[in-house]
């Protein structure tokens, strides 16, 4: 284990951090899958530390209630001996939006994602006569960015409509490409002077959800000291864990691999040099999730 004089300790494998904790809340996408395959070793690791340590609480941005987000997993061969339980962004956003129901809601994302609002009693509508946003991401995740909804967010900041993102990640790794997210448009929204809110990762709802299925698992209150967060987003699993004051294991081969992969594996001086840009701190590093 080499220990840097600032920044993470990077380790070679979780068989290092066994010992110390009985609880992994751990990331999906980049983490154990990129979109279209999953990641043999990741999976790997977790059905063992599930299976030797505790539970693992799959902990992910999708926009989507749970159910369907299994259907994926399933789909791309992440075997269910990998994973605990899982809660998503989804899953948490469905109480901000029922708060507002009937709306009527300007709903901005693909067809997909249709299942966030099922039996929550929305109404919905073009902007013009909507009492709220909700964003799961762009119509078209493949061809769209955020400026195509510049003019539109503008009337709608005018007119003070909240926006409820659905995913707070700004990108995420599809194959071997960034897409952008429903945190990318809730960026660009706020910066026109809008207001959003969110429910998923960093912020607190998804984490105690998260947290409460641990409990619900252990039949006993979680030690925070003994749960570590695991993923390879600094706005947000990082950001996250940090807020909580839970440990982090920052994964660098996914959103940020271009920037943190060297021809020698894990550039250590990169990550602790984009911790410390993004005031962020994360207690390990390694370059791939693996045992």
């Amino acid at each position: 284990m080499t220990y840097p004089s600032t920044g993470p300790a990077v380790i070679s494998g979780l068989s290092q951090l066994a010992a110390r904790y009985e609880v992994l809340l751990c990331d999906v996408w980049g983490v154990i899958h990129n979109g279209r395959e999953s990641f043999p070793a990741a999976c790997a690791a977790l059905a063992r530390f599930r299976a030797e340590v505790g539970p693992v609480i799959l902990i992910s941005n999708a926009p989507r209630p749970h159910p369907p987000i299994v259907e994926q997993l399933d789909s791309l061969n992440v075997p269910r001996a990998a994973w605990t339980k899982l809660v998503t962004s989804g899953d948490a956003t469905r109480a901000l939006l029922a708060e507002r129901a009937p709306g009527p809601v300007w709903a901005i994302g693909p067809e997909r994602d249709a299942v966030l609002y099922e039996g929550l009693g929305l109404t919905f509508s073009e902007p013009e006569e909507a009492a709220f946003i909700c964003v799961t991401g762009p119509y078209d995740d493949e061809r769209e960015e955020p400026g195509d909804y510049r003019a539109r967010f503008m009337d709608c900041a005018a007119r003070g409509l909240e926006l409820i993102c659905a995913n707070p990640d700004i990108v995420v790794q599809r194959g071997d490409r960034l897409i952008y997210c429903g945190g990318a448009l809730a960026e660009l929204y706020d910066s026109l002077g809008g207001r959003s809110l969110m429910a998923g990762k960093p912020h607190p709802p998804i984490y105690e959800m998260a947290l409460r299925e641990a409990e619900a698992q252990l039949g006993r209150p979680v030690d925070p000291t003994r749960v570590l967060c695991v993923g390879d987003g600094l706005p947000t699993d990082v950001r996250g864990a940090n807020a909580r004051g839970l440990d982090v294991l920052f994964v660098a081969n996914g959103i940020h691999g271009a920037e943190t992969l060297g021809p020698t594996g894990l550039n250590a001086a990169v990550v602790d040099d984009l911790l410390r840009q993004s005031g962020l701190t994360a207690t390990w590093a390694m370059a791939d999730m693996i045992w």
